[in-house]
């Protein structure tokens, strides 16, 4: 296995090295995004692809009366997400799982928004994930996808060259997934360096 590849799947010694410079080098794409999220204190989240975990302290000190879950297949990533939060975890406002965001174990209606951050180009079925992300939320929840990568930059084609199996979307290709997936109110946000940050609204009926 390359280096790389443990950007989509970390696994091994590689795993470990990637997950820790992907907490760091996602920071700023991170500040970016969130401020495209406005939560309460009390808030419910769920980091889909939460990697090592960077974005769910990030979470869990926004939200510090709310409860913060991540989902990561990885084991290294999960291993890391658990020890980088392990005194929320210890507190009871933390929960780290392994598994696919396809078939995820949590109740229905539950999360009061989801997050995504540079994982979406890694999912199988997109329409089939996006579905479950919005059965997960409650009715008026809000589903944040963020990427270094807009698709729109004929540059972004070595990463999926390098990556296998990555596949990087378009602001439109993920406007319909969401649309089919049965989200609403689909905002696109886009800066000067190519990121792309998409939010989408679950229906209150």
């Amino acid at each position: 296995m390359s280096f790389f590849e443990n950007t989509r799947k970390p696994q091994g010694l590689g795993g470990k090295l990637m997950v820790n410079a992907m907490n760091l080098g996602h920071r700023a794409l991170a500040d970016w995004g969130f401020q495209f999220l406005p939560l309460a204190a009390d808030a419910r989240v769920l980091d889909c692809g939460c990697g090592g975990g960077a974005n769910l302290a990030k979470l869990l000190k926004a939200c510090p009366a709310g409860i913060v879950k991540g989902i990561d297949y990885s084991p290294v990533s999960v291993e890391k997400a658990q020890e980088l939060n392990r005194k929320a975890i210890q507190e009871g406002r933390c929960v780290v799982t392994q598994g696919s965001v396809q078939d995820m174990l949590f109740a229905g209606n539950w999360f009061d928004a989801a997050t995504a951050f540079e994982t979406v180009y890694f999912w199988p079925e997109l329409p089939r994930s996006f579905r479950e992300v919005r059965r997960v939320l409650k009715p008026g929840g809000t589903f944040l996808l963020c990427n270094e990568c807009g698709g729109e930059d004929p540059k972004d084609e070595k990463w999926t060259e390098k990556i296998p199996g990555m596949t990087i979307y378009t602001p439109e290709e993920l406007r319909g997934f969401l649309q089919q997936a049965g989200f609403q109110d689909i905002r696109v946000h886009q800066n000067g360096k190519g990121w792309l940050c998409v939010t989408a609204r679950k229906g209150e009926a």
